[in-house]
């Protein structure tokens, strides 16, 4: 696969030149001068009319083309010059070329911010402070392949029209010299409102896991530029391969979840609230095309390979991580031990109190388990709501029916823990 996808070469000496995104610029190999896209962008630009030079002004299908991976199938964009080393999805060393297909120009593009060395780094720490990893695999495991590779996003505005209705209850306990009684009051709580939603980001490519993408949400959109190819020197360039109306779903069922969210947000004062019904009606009223950097390190131990990824502008990186079988046993079976005692003391014997530290133990053993795996499939699309893009049209209280519990208190008992 192509480290390199388009030839810019410095106006002082004509060395190659590489975008570096700690300066912004670009800069050459050999004279280490340094130019701003812009820079580049002006020179191309003079020294040829022909805007498909320019790159930022065309998209030439003439000079593009499709690198397809013969192990995975990723299809990657590289200019017509650029030789083939290694896939970053699935670090087969050999990518030969593909069939050329139409590419559509991307209407943004946001830079690189962090070098490869911070994304190696960044994986280090990944691995530090992980009680079921298995012993020696940061020592052991071969990192593969690092690449930074602009992947394609749709980015989806929209807004949701939501009628939701809850069941909520507000609970009141007293107590006599022989009953503890809750009374519980039952209400019909209704909301319906609109909320407006800027750029969810769904990923184009069909090769690139959809959890390691969303997991590295969100990147800073005020720093997004137009399009321009004078960034891609010294990184890849993904072609989509999923269109914006297969993606559309996916923003759609992230919408409707957080549109829910925002009206159970205003339905305070009550002890539960429970969502009975919701109507949601999503609307998507722009899509862009953005090209968005991120670092893929492909690792190897004991024969399986590991995905990560790390947001090419925040520095955020995922990546789900092998669990140590006898590390995780070791630590159930010290749980269970724990949890159990204590449900046994404090419960003074009680069957029960022993079967709720094993609940307790069991809860805590799949946390444990579930912080190992960091690459998760987004349900929500809070982060893209803007701050005045909630607005509640109805809201309905109404009391439904009360209900009363009563148990018996048996002042012989002992429920609190031993020595009191």
């Amino acid at each position: 696969m192509a480290t390199q996808i388009t030839n810019y070469q410095c106006p002082g000496c004509t060395g190659p030149l590489h975008y570096v995104p700690e300066s912004g610029k670009l800069e050459c190999d050999y004279c280490g001068s340094g130019y701003t896209p812009g820079e580049i962008e002006a020179f191309y630009a003079a020294k040829n009319e022909k805007a498909a030079d320019v790159a930022a002004d065309a998209w030439d299908e003439a000079h593009v083309r499709a690198y397809v991976c013969p192990s995975c199938g990723a299809e990657l964009l590289c200019d017509e010059t650029t030789a083939a080393t290694a896939c970053p999805y699935c670090g087969n060393p050999t990518v030969v070329p593909g069939q050329f297909a139409n590419a559509k120009k991307p209407d943004y593009v946001i830079p690189f911010k962090l070098e490869k060395d911070a994304a190696v780094e960044a994986l280090k720490k990944h691995y530090k402070g992980r009680l079921l990893l298995p012993k020696g695999f940061a020592q052991e495991n071969h990192l593969q392949e690092v690449k930074g590779v602009y992947v394609p996003f749709w980015l989806f505005d929209g807004e949701a029209a939501a009628d939701v209705t809850f069941e909520a209850t507000r609970s009141h306990v007293h107590t006599t010299p022989k009953e503890r009684i809750t009374t519980t009051e039952h209400y019909v709580v209704g909301r319906a409102g609109r909320v407006k939603f800027e750029k969810i980001p769904v990923d184009g490519s069909s090769k690139m896991p959809d959890a390691h993408m969303d997991a590295i949400e969100p990147f800073d959109y005020s720093q997004m530029e137009p399009f321009s190819m004078a960034y891609f020197p010294g990184f890849l360039a993904d072609k989509y391969d999923v269109d914006a109306e297969s993606s559309q779903e996916r923003a759609k069922e992230r919408c409707r979840n957080s549109a829910i969210a925002a009206m159970e947000n205003t339905v305070t004062g009550y002890s539960t609230c429970i969502v009975r019904n919701a109507q949601v009606q999503v609307e998507t009223t722009e899509i862009k095309y953005a090209l968005l950097p991120v670092w893929l390190l492909n690792t190897r131990w004991k024969d399986k390979n590991y995905l990560f990824a790390m947001n090419g502008q925040t520095g955020k990186l995922i990546g789900d991580l092998p669990i140590s079988a006898g590390k995780m046993t070791a630590w159930v079976i010290g749980l269970c031990a724990i949890f159990a005692s204590l449900g046994w003391w404090f419960f003074d014997g009680d069957i029960w109190g022993v079967v709720g530290g094993l609940m307790i133990a069991a809860i805590i053993s799949l946390i444990m388990a579930g912080s190992m795996k960091s690459a998760v499939i987004s349900t929500e699309a809070d982060a893209y709501i803007p701050s005045s893009g909630i607005n509640i049209t109805a809201r309905s209280d109404r009391f439904s029916h009360r209900t009363v519990t009563r148990q018996p208190i048996n002042n012989e008992s002992h429920s609190g823990p031993k020595g009191k």
